[in-house]
């Protein structure tokens, strides 16, 4: 029986690649997400960037908690099974009245996973909406590996800059409105991408990325992942630790080795050794 999804829900979401919203966080839970990370900015003279926005769950607790959390991990396993490891995490945030903007892409195009048993959680610590450039979901999408080509678009969000080389039917698109703490589920290959935030606030959302123990890394290249429900016998990530504190020396200097290697898996081919700021 499934935990938080009901077996019409996973249904919709095996027929179209997502489901939302879910209530993850109570209002007071998702203002102090947002405070903890606004304090970890200031801290660091500004907007967290570059190779910090991506599995910032190995150096900040509070992430290390939020990947684990027991109504993410119960949907995400009414879907994917009991054995979950959460693969990566990326802050995708757009600054107020900011150009920022992400194209139509598939997520799987660059991952270099094995499978396309993926998903990802993105959870909303503001509001997302069509003012503030939430995302936009093509349902059915998922069933196809559709071909993509970089940009390096300065304003594009993506790692890349990647984009679906043939045109998407906007107009069938459907808008992932969530309200601060909720949560949208999508698959890797689902087709999707957000507009530039109008708004007078930032837009924040943080995408958890979780896999099936029996995935692996298909490109040859040493991965890890951290291990938040059930038993891994597969064993083709190494365990990620968990930090004792936040930004601890040892976590700081773990982050930085693991996020390395994951920039030779995303840019493989392109020359590029760290995340775009």
């Amino acid at each position: 029986m499934p935990k938080v999804l009901s077996d019409a829900a996973v249904a919709r979401y095996r027929r179209d690649g997502y489901h939302f919203p879910i209530d993850v966080l109570s209002s007071a839970e998702t203002l102090d997400l947002r405070g903890k990370l606004e304090a970890y900015e200031r801290a660091n003279g500004g907007p967290i960037e570059g190779d910090k926005r991506h599995k910032a769950h190995l150096y900040l607790t509070w992430l290390n908690d939020l990947i684990r959390h027991p109504r993410i991990v119960d949907a995400v396993e009414d879907v994917l099974g009991p054995d979950l490891l959460c693969w990566s995490t990326s802050f995708f945030i757009k600054e107020a009245a900011d150009a920022g903007f992400v194209s139509w892409h598939q997520d799987a195009t660059y991952w270099g996973l094995s499978s396309p048993d993926v998903m990802t959680a993105w959870v909303a610590f503001t509001p997302a909406n069509l003012l503030n450039g939430c995302m936009k979901f093509a349902p059915g999408t998922h069933r196809m590996q559709l071909e993509h080509r970089d940009t390096f678009d300065k304003n594009n969000l993506l790692s890349r800059g990647q984009e679906i080389a043939v045109k998407v039917d906007e107009a069938t698109g459907v808008e992932a409105i969530l309200e601060p703490g909720q949560a949208s589920l999508h698959h890797v290959l689902l087709a999707h991408g957000s507009e530039p935030n109008k708004s007078s606030d930032r837009r924040i959302g943080f995408a958890i990325r979780y896999i099936p123990t029996h995935v692996k890394q298909a490109v040859g290249i040493k991965d890890s992942a951290t291990l938040v429900r059930g038993v891994d016998t597969y064993n083709h990530f190494e365990h990620e630790p968990r930090p004792a504190a936040d930004c601890t020396p040892e976590a700081l200097a773990a982050h930085a080795a693991i996020v390395g290697r994951q920039v030779q898996v995303l840019y493989r081919g392109t020359g590029q050794e760290h995340f775009r700021p």
